[in-house]
């Protein structure tokens, strides 16, 4: 949509057109709210464009559910690729008059004296009400300081600019980091015929499937994406935790890093040092890969105790037993040998441009449910924001819902408790580096 920007005015500016964003919008015009949504590049960009080619979904179709646009294809078991993620983004954002302005960005967002908020863009500046900054968590991808002490003959990406094996010089690869990208990366590379080395973290995993179905199934049937983060204990552990890896690629496998280390990649515990052409790892591969076995089998026990409870039948099914273990844990790798680092590494956060005193001394944003402590200001598809699912297609329409139930009923600021453990000093530093989200 063209719009005037400078001096324009709206109950309500969305601050993202990806997923978070778009549902915003989508829960606001239906309830008859004006407001405007702000894209720094174009709907749905970071699916487009920082996502490698044979990227898929890890959760099956069926839990793509956007506000008033489930899933409309016919394999709702399966799971959709890259270039279907963004397509079914661009029919959502056709499906209802979306008042969206691409290519502008947000530069700065201040209260302004007497109430309402002003958004200072590369377009100009607006006002508003309300806000809901929409932006994502997977802002600034993250690389150890110890990645400058690489020779400067190897090629480094990190795991949002890497595309496909040809993209890389011949040669090993190390990848450095196993939540879900970097798992996915790894058996890409494989896959292909790449030596690969991967450097294993202490993420978890999950099985695809498990007694006849996929366990995202089962876990759905069990109300587990549907619990709130402050049905848990250690909320702010759960919060920042990393994902369990699984795929979906090919219809959907485990990711058993065993399997690949039987079939000749090179396994190590975490990276800790790169120094005179030696890479150096810690002594704990055979415990990350033991703690993540662990994680898949408690989820079985489970599901094992939900169906003995709800007396469901279903097919018996063998547990899983470790098809390799290190016989040794290599300490130590020539960095002569390798070709390419893809860093797997997470990513962090930036609000710097946000200058309303609602983050913690971790710059994470103090809220509950997405309402902050400043009355007006929201945020939308954090990870864990409410349930498991906030951040996903599957979760973020219904937090979308309830933002927009708040917004027209007149909200108050959220009474919120700060996130355990932060520091006494919430200065800027001069080096400053983006608080972490999850790998």
């Amino acid at each position: 949509m063209n719009f005037q920007l400078d001096g324009l005015h709206r109950p309500v500016i969305v601050i993202g057109g990806g997923q978070a964003g778009l549902s915003m919008s989508q829960c606001l015009t239906t309830a008859g709210v004006g407001h405007v949504v702000l894209e720094r590049a174009s709907a749905g960009h970071e699916w487009r464009e920082r996502r490698w080619d044979s990227f898929c979904l890890v959760t099956p179709n069926w839990q793509c559910r956007l506000p008033g646009f489930p899933y409309p294809g016919g394999d709702p078991d399966g799971f959709m690729v890259r270039d279907d993620i963004v397509a079914y983004l661009e029919d959502y954002k056709k499906s209802f008059d979306v008042p969206i302005v691409e290519g502008v960005e947000a530069t700065r967002l201040t209260k302004v004296p007497g109430g309402g908020f002003r958004v200072a863009t590369t377009q100009g500046e607006l006002t508003a009400d309300h806000v809901v900054v929409a932006t994502g968590p997977y802002q600034v991808p993250l690389k150890p300081r110890l990645a400058e002490r690489l020779p400067a003959t190897t090629t480094q990406l990190h795991s949002s600019d890497y595309r496909n094996p040809e993209q890389l010089p011949d040669g090993e690869v190390l990848v450095v980091g196993t939540g879900q990208s970097g798992c996915q990366i790894a058996e890409d590379l494989h896959l292909a015929g790449r030596r690969v080395h991967l450097a294993v973290g202490s993420a978890p995993r999950v099985a695809r499937r498990y007694r006849g179905r996929d366990v995202v199934a089962w876990l759905d049937d069990m109300g587990y994406y549907a619990r709130g983060i402050d049905e848990f204990a250690d909320a702010d552990a759960v919060r920042f935790r990393a994902n369990h890896y699984v795929t979906g690629r090919d219809g959907g496998h485990d990711i058993d890093l065993r399997a690949f280390a039987r079939e000749g990649m090179q396994l190590y515990g975490r990276l800790t040092d790169v120094r005179d052409h030696t890479l150096t790892f810690a002594p704990d591969l055979r415990r990350n890969l033991d703690a993540a076995d662990a994680v898949s089998e408690g989820i079985k026990d489970s599901i094992d105790a939900y169906l003995t409870r709800a007396n469901i039948e279903a097919p018996p099914e063998p547990r899983y037993t470790p098809v390799w273990q290190p016989d040794n844990e290599p300490r130590t790798l020539d960095t002569k040998g390798i070709s390419a680092v893809v860093w797997s590494t997470g990513f962090g956060r930036d609000h710097r441009w946000i200058d309303v005193p609602v983050f913690d001394g971790k710059g994470y944003p103090t809220h509950r449910r997405g309402v902050t402590t400043c009355p007006g200001l929201f945020f939308l598809g954090l990870p864990w924001q409410h349930t498991w699912g906030s951040g996903r297609f599957c979760g973020v329409g219904a937090d979308a819902e309830y933002l927009a139930r708040r917004i027209v009923a007149g909200e108050r600021a959220a009474d919120v408790r700060w996130i355990s453990g932060t520091p006494r000093n919430t200065e800027p530093a001069d080096d400053w580096v983006a608080p972490r989200t999850v790998a």
